[in-house]
């Protein structure tokens, strides 16, 4: 496949890109800081490039089988979250490229009380909120999308730098925890869960979860 990844100089981006690289996939890592390629696979294409701007968007979609966005902003930049996500579907909409989009897992509820969500627990740390609030935002702002063959991937709660096991679980709008009420999934794990998504598509414009 034809995989432009954006995002990809950051933590979960750089894995996606790896991960694409060792399954064969052709790869236009694009970052907005071209000092973020050194942490990047070589075997990709680097590309300076910003998601926020939808002819950019546009352009390094033309011709491709998939846009893999893995953006994440900087503290006080949370609004970028869902004004990306619109820049990513205005942009595919000309292309009519599929998106799969790594957002956060504030949205989903809360096992055994459906009727809140992990960001809605009173247990939720505050200095978090700003960036759940914005993923709530951007899934938001693909489900009002008619046009765009989107699937937004919410990670599990804890989600870190780990091992390479291979193995995940799938779900969909409720937080996947283990028999010790945890919920995490390795930054290696989550690109591994993409990349089967890439490859054998089970989302189109809905949401789905991912965890130990």
């Amino acid at each position: 496949m034809r995989i432009t990844v954006f995002g990809a100089g950051g933590a979960a981006g750089s894995r996606i890109v790896a991960e694409a690289i060792d399954r064969n996939h052709q790869v236009t890592a694009v970052a907005r800081d071209a000092t973020r390629f050194t942490a990047l696979h070589p075997g990709a294409r680097h590309v300076v490039g910003d998601a926020l701007n939808p002819d950019t968007v546009a352009a390094l979609s033309s011709g491709q089988n998939l846009v893999i966005s893995a953006t994440r902003p900087a503290p006080g930049q949370e609004q970028d979250l869902p004004d990306t996500a619109r820049a990513l579907l205005a942009g595919l909409s000309r292309t009519g490229v599929r998106l799969i989009l790594l957002g956060g897992a504030g949205s989903l509820r809360l096992p055994g009380d459906p009727e809140r969500t992990v960001v809605q627990d009173p247990g939720f740390p505050a200095a978090w909120r700003p960036i759940a609030l914005a993923c709530n935002e951007q899934l938001a702002v693909c489900q009002a999308d008619g046009h765009v063959d989107w699937a937004y991937l919410s990670p599990a709660a804890v989600l870190e730098p780990g091992k390479h096991t291979g193995t995940y679980r799938v779900g969909t709008d409720e937080l996947l925890v283990d028999d010790d009420g945890n919920s995490t999934i390795s930054m290696e794990d989550l690109a591994v869960a993409v990349l089967d998504e890439a490859e054998h598509p089970r989302h189109h414009r809905t949401r789905f979860t991912v965890g130990y």
